[in-house]
């Protein structure tokens, strides 16, 4: 039976009432504009997987504190303010189904929101002292904002290699669950070594997200039907980049030259992805995904035993089981 986030969440319940108490509260302005923003912005948030990846880590090494609760309120306003600002820079009118902040404000609006978050951050971690915290989640926005740019480089030739694929995702997706990892040891008031292998941890659970996001283009039994998302908006995952180093240089030209020029064509979508499930890129991505899932467990398996350590590598399995 798979597990749900319910049970996952079980160590954590009150601590995550409160935090969103808490985070409700930081959230209000006097500005009737902006608190109208907030309100839409918190309605519509998800299942909350970042906050728990503090919460449970935090718990995992030795207790969650107020600080715990800072950082995981710093997390959600740092990513929260670079979302609203890659909606308007991917002119996107969705996000989880709902319109995105730009679709239903426009785009001057959507900006200054995300500047306001990303500040309400800064002030948070800055009068509480929470310097610490402040730096990893920093560092954090500034690899997610390189590995952007890096794809955009990189997308325009097509030629990315395994290698840079891994930084790419490395930065985009995996540098802010490490982040949350981290600054759930570092609110547990453990050493640096602590907190740099909470920080490996989160980036390996990262890792292995992105891929489990990539194979979700292609389908399988259990997703269902294929998307081709990534391939119409040119991007090159795993499997596919696994798929055209395995091709002759005429296939992988044909190849190339359908996602370049064909993109959006429906039945030329349906090619390249039946070229990548022939060619074994599902079954590579998957092993991949699972070699960072170990290495994960590997970690993890070097914290005393506890609830939440038990919780923590539910919800590592949680993300790679999702079935979207």
């Amino acid at each position: 039976m798979p597990i749900t986030i319910d049970a996952i969440q079980a160590p954590i319940v009150e601590e995550m009432k409160s935090f969103e108490k808490k985070f409700r509260k930081s959230m209000k302005t006097h500005v009737m504009l902006l608190d109208q923003i907030m309100k839409y912005i918190i309605h519509r948030k998800g299942k909350q997987i970042r906050p728990m990846f503090v919460f449970l880590t935090a718990g995992a090494l030795g207790g969650i504190r107020e600080s715990t609760y800072r950082g995981a309120a710093l997390i959600e306003l740092l990513h929260t303010a670079t979302l609203v600002h890659d909606d308007v820079v991917d002119e996107a009118n969705y996000r989880r189904g709902f319109f995105s902040v730009n679709a239903l404000w426009k785009n001057k609006i959507a900006v200054l929101v995300g500047d306001y978050l990303l500040a309400k951050g800064l002030l948070l971690s800055v009068e509480n002292e929470d310097f610490e915290l402040l730096k990893i989640v920093s560092t954090a926005v500034r690899e997610m904002s390189e590995g952007e740019l890096l794809q955009i480089e990189k997308a325009r030739k097509l030629d990315i290699t395994e290698e840079v694929y891994y930084e790419v995702i490395r930065q985009k997706t995996a540098t802010l669950i490490a982040a949350c990892c981290a600054v759930g040891a570092a609110s547990a008031e453990r050493d640096k070594a602590d907190v740099e292998k909470a920080r490996m941890l989160g980036e390996k659970i990262g890792m292995a997200f992105q891929i489990k996001d990539d194979l979700f283009d292609f389908g399988t039994d259990e997703i269902g039907k294929p998307t081709g998302i990534d391939i119409k908006e040119k991007k090159m995952t795993l499997p596919l980049i696994f798929a055209l180093n395995k091709a002759t240089w005429s296939t992988k030209r044909h190849i190339i030259n359908l996602i370049k020029n064909h993109s959006n064509k429906p039945e030329k979508v349906a090619e390249v992805i039946e070229f990548v499930k022939q060619s074994g890129g599902m079954e590579y991505a998957t092993q991949v995904m699972q070699r960072y899932v170990d290495e994960a467990f590997e970690i993890m398996d070097g914290f005393p035993e506890s609830r939440y350590k038990t919780s923590l590598r539910g919800l590592v399995q949680f993300t790679i089981d999702r079935k979207k």
